[in-house]
């Protein structure tokens, strides 16, 4: 919304800064109070700014994409509500914090909603992800890996000039953080997400949109879990290091019930012992090619309802779509967790100190390390998307 909202409220009071001299000055957010004098806006700089709608300011609706005013339409004080997105340009005062509304460029909450819930089912009908294998700037196409039970599959992704190519900030768990980069940024080993058309057995895309970031799956057991922190200790399984996690509002976290867990848990016994390619691949935290199991993680999975049927799920006559059937795993929380649990965890690089925040956290999954933790790692950790409410909604592109 931002680089659109910038354009918008330059259109909308062209009259404004000469009709006083006073700078102009604007702040972009989501109204968090509706008052008698005006709003209090809570700032994405995290800050909080009183703003006062005298009668002359000008209020315009606009919907979330749209790229000039020509479609927008006139709102009320009365119209505005808590959660709308809004741009305020107008005269600073003596408060810092303060800004009297010159103009207010709104897209309300409903729009935005309704926007994400048309992206998410895009995203989740002409999506696909995995790990990145190789990538050629020249011709603009991107080789990604997708594992599952019956063993890897590769998908060609076709970009061109008109393709948004998104990447992941290094410790952000944010779509809204994803900048817009070049192709020759995206490195094998990195997770994608890529929307657009495929062809009929699946195996291309031409891409519309694609995000990529580099991130790290982590899975072994809780040393320590502090709650009231918002961290935990992970004694990883791989390099047997304690690995400080961060868990934050934006981390998603998931169990898995334990009769779900060893139905998933008997599925990759017997794929290990028929010799399906991946089912023995060897999954770290480095940065070798995902063809040796040692990719970078993902996001967090698409949301969902109830498993179907109660059983393993998926598309019919296709294998089991694992990144549907983690989306709809019930919902955890830090306080569930306790020492000596088994986890998986997509979480960003690490920073300074060697912490790392948390994407998506999978918990009850001590059957599925103990039956084959490289393949866990593998089919269920890589294949998910890059966000729920982020990639998949894309609320501001």
């Amino acid at each position: 919304m931002c680089g659109a909202a910038l354009c918008f409220a330059q259109q909308a009071a062209p009259g404004a800064q000469s009709a006083n001299p006073s700078p102009i000055q604007q702040a972009l957010g989501s109204i968090k109070a509706v008052n008698d004098s005006g709003i209090i806006l809570a700032t994405d700089s995290g800050e909080e700014c009183k703003v006062s709608l005298p009668d002359t300011a000008k209020i315009l609706r606009v919907a979330p994409g749209q790229k000039d005013l020509k479609s927008a339409t006139p709102l009320q004080k009365s119209d505005l509500q808590v959660g709308d997105r809004i741009l305020v340009r107008g005269r600073a005062s003596g408060d810092p914090h303060a800004l009297t509304a010159a103009a207010l460029i709104v897209m309300k909450q409903s729009d935005v909603a309704a926007k994400q819930e048309n992206d998410r089912s895009d995203w989740q009908k002409r999506g696909g992800g995995g790990l990145v294998t190789t990538v050629d700037p020249g011709t603009g196409t991107i080789t990604i890996s997708q594992t599952s039970f019956t063993g890897t599959k590769s998908v060609v992704i076709h970009t061109t000039k008109s393709t948004i190519l998104r990447r992941y900030a290094p410790n952000s768990v944010k779509f809204d953080d994803a900048k817009v980069a070049p192709i020759d940024q995206i490195k094998s080993g990195d997770q994608l997400r890529a929307r657009g058309s495929k062809n009929a057995d699946g195996s291309e895309i031409a891409a519309d949109e694609v995000v990529s970031g580099t991130f790290r799956n982590l899975a072994g057991t809780i040393t320590a879990v502090d709650p009231a922190a918002g961290t935990l200790t992970l004694k990883d399984l791989l390099s047997k290091q304690l690995v400080p996690v961060k868990v934050s509002g934006d981390s998603q976290l998931r169990k898995l019930p334990p009769e779900f867990a060893q139905r998933i848990a008997m599925r990759l016994k017997a794929a290990a012992a028929g010799g399906i390619p991946g089912a023995g691949m060897a999954a770290t935290g480095g940065g070798a090619a995902p063809a040796q199991g040692q990719g970078e993680g993902g996001n967090r999975p698409a949301s969902g309802g109830g498993v179907p049927g109660g059983g393993m799920g998926g598309r019919a006559g296709g294998p089991p779509d694992i990144q549907q059937i983690l989306a709809r795993m019930p919902a955890a929380s830090l306080s569930d967790l306790q020492k000596g649990d088994a986890v998986m965890i997509v979480s960003t690089q690490p920073n300074e100190t060697g912490e790392v925040k948390a994407i998506t956290l999978l918990a009850g999954v001590e059957a599925l390390l103990t039956a084959s933790p490289s393949a866990t790692q593998a089919m269920m950790l890589s294949p998910w998307s890059l966000s729920s409410s982020s990639a998949e909604a894309a609320a501001n592109p």
